[in-house]
């Protein structure tokens, strides 16, 4: 039986149901993390009205509050986004804003609420700035209490100035797979370790 719980945020600019290549990046990795024990699911956040602030219920339609019920429910986040222009999209900045008000939320302890919480990071695109993408979504996501595995960050880009997209190949080049493969077995062995001893309260 599956003893973790594991969510993936699609953070493509497309709305469901067409294809994207962030979410089949993202589907790869949970994949993987269902082979070490974890249950999975996964959302598109455009699909949502998620409204611009940095408060858990921004009020007046927010659906915020319903993602943020799945991610303190996870043990394990995937964040997956494009490269936009040499950065992350605009939704997984939104994301972050959103999750800047975890900053000021506790758990039972009185520690930050995500802490005890994994997050690894999925990024595609067909331009440069997948390093630097991961970097700028690895730091917020540890500033508001994310443990990150070693090697939490897998991506695939293609040619710079051409067409093809992650979604367009044939199948899931070796490097990938194999990185996808230990960001799994990372995540799940730091969800496991965080849950036996998890952070002191002081």
């Amino acid at each position: 039986m599956a003893d973790l719980t594991a969510l993936a945020l699609i953070c493509t600019l497309t709305p469901s149901p067409k294809p994207s290549s962030s979410e089949l990046m993202a589907q790869h990795i949970l994949d993987e993390l269902k082979s070490h024990g974890a249950s999975t699911s996964l959302l598109r956040v455009v699909d949502y009205t998620v409204k611009p602030g940095v408060l858990t219920d921004m009020g007046d339609g927010d659906q915020w509050p319903e993602i943020r019920k799945q991610i303190l429910a996870a043990d394990i986040l995937i964040l997956s986004t494009p490269i936009w222009m040499g950065h992350p999209c605009s939704v997984a900045q939104q994301v972050l804003e959103r999750l800047d008000a975890e900053l000021s939320e506790t758990d039972e302890e009185g520690r930050p609420i995500m802490y005890g919480k994994v997050a690894a990071v999925a990024v595609v695109g067909n331009e440069d700035g997948a390093h630097k993408t991961i970097a700028d979504l690895m730091q917020a996501l540890n500033d508001v209490g994310f443990t990150l595995p070693a090697q939490a960050g897998a991506y695939w880009v293609g040619e710079a100035m051409q067409t093809v997209d992650f979604k367009d190949l044939d199948q899931v080049p070796d490097p990938v797979a194999s990185t996808n493969a230990g960001l799994a077995r990372n995540a799940a062995h730091l969800a496991r370790t965080l849950r036996a001893s998890p952070y002191p309260t002081q």
